[in-house]
């Protein structure tokens, strides 16, 4: 039996991307993802809870999210959850937990006074590119 890896996120960006340009004339964009829920605790106070996201895209997304995302830009984005470890410059084991994004939805693309729209963005399949 296989398993499904899918998650699915709609926030907005908490920094502009990062993009690193590979010798295999590939491209790599990192940025993070906040998402926010609000709820009512029991006597009525709203709280509102932030989760941070780290996003990957490859190219050709990370071409396109560099050239239209930028900090505070909301965002859809489609992928799978992975989790990677590397050695810091001291020597200590790191992990990390990203979303590898295979589709990405760019939000309220228009200027304000005209009505916003979600500008889907046609993806290829991302092969599973070592980091």
């Amino acid at each position: 039996m296989s398993g499904v890896n899918k998650v699915i996120l709609l926030g907005k960006l908490g920094q502009d991307p990062e993009i690193r340009h590979l010798e295999s004339s590939r491209n790599v964009v990192r940025f993070s993802l906040a998402t926010s829920e609000t709820y009512k605790k029991k006597d009525g106070e709203r709280v509102t809870k932030t989760e941070w996201h780290n996003v990957v895209l490859w190219s050709p997304l990370a071409e396109i999210a560099e050239k239209y995302l930028k900090k505070g830009n909301p965002v859809y984005i489609e992928g799978k959850l992975t989790m990677r470890s590397y050695d810091d410059k001291e020597g200590n084991k790191r992990y990390v937990t990203e979303v590898v994004g295979r589709e990405l939805t760019l939000i309220g693309g228009k200027p304000k006074e005209e009505a916003q729209e979600a500008t889907p963005v046609p993806t290829e399949e991302v092969s599973d590119l070592p980091f």
